[in-house]
């Protein structure tokens, strides 16, 4: 479990998710650049539907933490490691939600913050089983720095998000640009499965992903919310 405040002061948001359930290709920009990521299940074409993905509550770490590219990648014997960064709005659940219209889905939100969806390429585009295993290793999942409150966030559906590695922007966006839009992702969620209190949705990242290297300092940020920054230890050196 993670605590992070929550902004103005009031108290910390305890981060202890069931489950964290992810989008995929939900910004066009991320789409048209989806050619040169080279994952197993990208295509160019606009999905008529969410794009779902799971990571797993072990990938969560807070700000300042490190990001561990993990010893054990060296035994394939890849030619080319690739973890790439992917900043994303991050929303998390707070009360039980299951099969919710769309209208109504604001009301299960407790509030935001930014989070890194950190992605082992070379898993991810090998497994046969699909995203599972490349999404969820140990600390691919870095979320803060603080939980801004649904009610003190206006419009997260115009927010403006970047991603900078040492020091340079990699990842501009807005959230307005999303192709499914929050309650959109909400609604067809919780049609196929129930969504509990402090549940995590990953909304989506713009274009611009790129790989981590050892010693490279990651920062995600998101107006209104904060700067997420981490560290990156590569363990196959």
């Amino acid at each position: 479990m993670i605590k992070l405040p929550i902004k103005n002061g009031r108290g910390d948001c305890a981060i202890n998710p069931t489950k964290l359930i992810a989008l995929g290709l939900n910004y066009r920009a991320h789409i048209a650049e989806s050619v040169s990521v080279k994952v197993k299940g990208f295509t160019d074409e606009v999905p008529s539907e969410p794009l779902l993905f799971s990571k797993t509550p072990n990938v969560l770490i807070g700000p300042d933490q490190a990001i561990v590219i993990p010893r054990f990648l060296k035994e394939y014997g890849f030619k080319a490691l690739r973890t790439d960064y992917e900043a994303e709005l991050a929303l998390i659940i707070g009360d039980r939600c299951k099969d919710v219209s769309a209208a109504a889905a604001w009301d299960y939100i407790l509030g935001y913050t930014c989070m890194n969806d950190i992605s082992q390429r070379n898993i991810q585009n090998g497994d046969r089983t699909g995203w599972y295993r490349g999404k969820s290793l140990d600390t691919f999942g870095p979320i803060g720095p603080q939980v801004v409150l649904a009610r003190d966030l206006p419009d997260p559906q115009n927010l403006n998000i970047c991603c900078r590695l040492n020091g340079k922007t990699v990842q501009e966006g807005n959230t307005r640009q999303m192709i499914f839009k929050i309650p959109e992702i909400i609604a067809f969620i919780s049609k196929n499965f129930t969504l509990m209190p402090g549940d995590i949705i990953l909304t989506g990242t713009p274009a611009g992903v790129g790989s981590l290297g050892h010693g490279d300092t990651v920062e995600v940020e998101i107006e209104h919310i904060g700067v997420l920054k981490n560290t990156v230890i590569d363990q196959t050196l």
